[in-house]
């Protein structure tokens, strides 16, 4: 990246980093909508109650308040209260809110993806920052949704993170069910507390979490052995299976959930082979997951964590006794770009989109040059008309300076030609017809 923002955790990119930013969206946008997945946005804020219902991200979130109340008095939000207001900090949970309000107007299942801003208030570092963009697709049923769309959705994301000017990725899959199950077969009542624990894994060590489910849950040495050694299997095809029943441990849960999970890594082995792993120590840490969980880190980029996560939440949107289970997985793209520009992935084959600058004879040629300019834009051709009569060199300057790579000459007697300025070379051209290289009319995004 060309810079540190001024601001810690708010990043900005230049242009030429942005259209490498535009580049991913677009390519993200345009997967998705070949899946038939419809895009919606939802507002930036929420009633922290509302965030707050599941999960433990409390400290994370950023609340909303006015510098000063009706009264001219400094305002801060109160904490407790339930309808104080607080941007979100994922986009699932606003979706979860947006399919019960207008559940009456979506045909379900329901398929959207949604690509905007989220805040954390966490510490910033390469691939966390406070605020950032994500792109999440979605498929949430009224009263069920079957498994298959759990299938759908990580074939989904390997393909979109396939088409990307990223690293070689790899999709961890577990499944809840399959963990909760095994830690109920065993004699570990409070799953949800053992997989918060299993979730820090990585992060604290074998040893940590050993102590922290006999300190904190009362497991015995065995149990927190069995849970440890749960979380170590990880195999690139379906033969978790049998490692997770050499355990020896029997839950009708623990086989619902061998049987889901079993039936993703399948296909994606099958449908984009090399791109997944069944890895049982995934937990993820929000609670309303329920069953397929999935984490997305890059070969050889592993430290920067997650980019791509989610799974399935059959109870996180309700209204009365109508539900509408979900599954869903969220990729992080500023996560993403900031890896690609800091490590120099990819880079836009020029600063701007313009590929024409239409150069003046004199001040009097301008609305000339404008009707050229039309005519380009009219096929496709982005352009731009030179402000000023300068001397043509410092004309081709500022095209060079801009990025620019073709500059249009017209002269008194009406001969257009187009000079390419960074080969030198000039032809005669029609404005009605001339028309660059492929590889010149749009910005291109190539990887190192």
């Amino acid at each position: 990246m060309a810079r540190t923002a001024s601001l810690s955790g708010f990043p900005e990119w230049l242009p030429q980093e942005r259209l490498v930013e535009l580049h991913v969206l677009d390519t993200l946008r345009k997967t998705f909508e070949l899946h038939g997945f419809s895009s919606i946005e939802t507002r930036a804020v929420e009633t922290v109650g509302q965030l707050l219902r599941k999960g433990e991200i409390d400290k994370e979130v950023y609340g909303l308040s006015r510098l000063q109340d009706d009264e001219g008095q400094d305002a801060t939000s109160d904490k407790a209260d339930p309808n104080a207001l607080a941007l979100h900090f994922d986009l699932t949970v606003p979706f979860a809110r947006y399919v019960v309000e207008n559940a009456g107007y979506l045909a379900f299942p329901f398929r959207r993806y949604q690509i905007q801003k989220v805040w954390r208030g966490e510490r910033p570092q390469e691939g966390r920052a406070r605020e950032f963009t994500q792109a999440d697709i979605d498929v949430v049923g009224d009263g069920e949704l079957p498994f298959r769309y759990d299938v759908e959705i990580a074939l989904v994301i390997a393909e979109a993170l396939s088409a990307l000017p990223i690293p070689d990725f790899r999709l961890r899959i577990n499944n809840r069910k399959l963990a909760e199950g095994f830690y109920r077969g065993i004699g570990l009542t409070d799953t949800a507390g053992v997989l918060r624990s299993i979730d820090k894994l990585e992060k604290i060590g074998a040893a940590k979490v050993a102590g922290l489910l006999k300190s904190e849950l009362g497991a015995t040495d065995e149990q927190a052995g069995l849970a440890l050694e749960l979380a170590t299997i990880r195999t690139e095809d379906t033969s978790f299976v049998d490692k997770v029943r050499a355990l020896g441990v029997k839950d009708e849960l623990l086989e619902e959930g061998l049987n889901e999970l079993e039936q993703v890594i399948q296909a994606v082995v099958q449908r984009a082979p090399g791109k997944v792993v069944a890895d049982l120590s995934i937990a993820r840490g929000l609670d309303y997951y329920t069953g397929t969980v999935v984490e997305t880190v890059l070969v050889g980029h592993e430290q920067l964590g997650s980019i791509c996560s989610g799974g399935r939440y059959d109870a996180l949107a309700s209204k009365g006794n109508r539900k509408f289970p979900g599954v869903g997985l969220s990729i992080g793209v500023t996560r993403l770009v900031s890896r690609i520009l800091s490590q120099e992935l990819a880079t836009a084959s020029r600063s701007v989109p313009t590929a024409v600058l239409v150069a003046l004879n004199s001040d009097d040629s301008w609305s000339a040059a404008q009707d050229i300019a039309a005519q380009l834009r009219a096929r496709g051709i982005a352009t731009e008309v030179a402000a000023k009569a300068e001397k043509f060199g410092k004309q081709i300057k500022f095209a060079d300076r801009r990025g620019i790579p073709f500059v249009w000459f017209t002269d008194d007697e009406g001969k257009h030609q187009v000079k390419d300025i960074r080969s030198g070379e000039q032809v005669d051209a029609d404005p009605a017809g001339w028309t660059p290289a492929e590889e010149d009319l749009y910005v291109r995004v190539t990887t190192a």
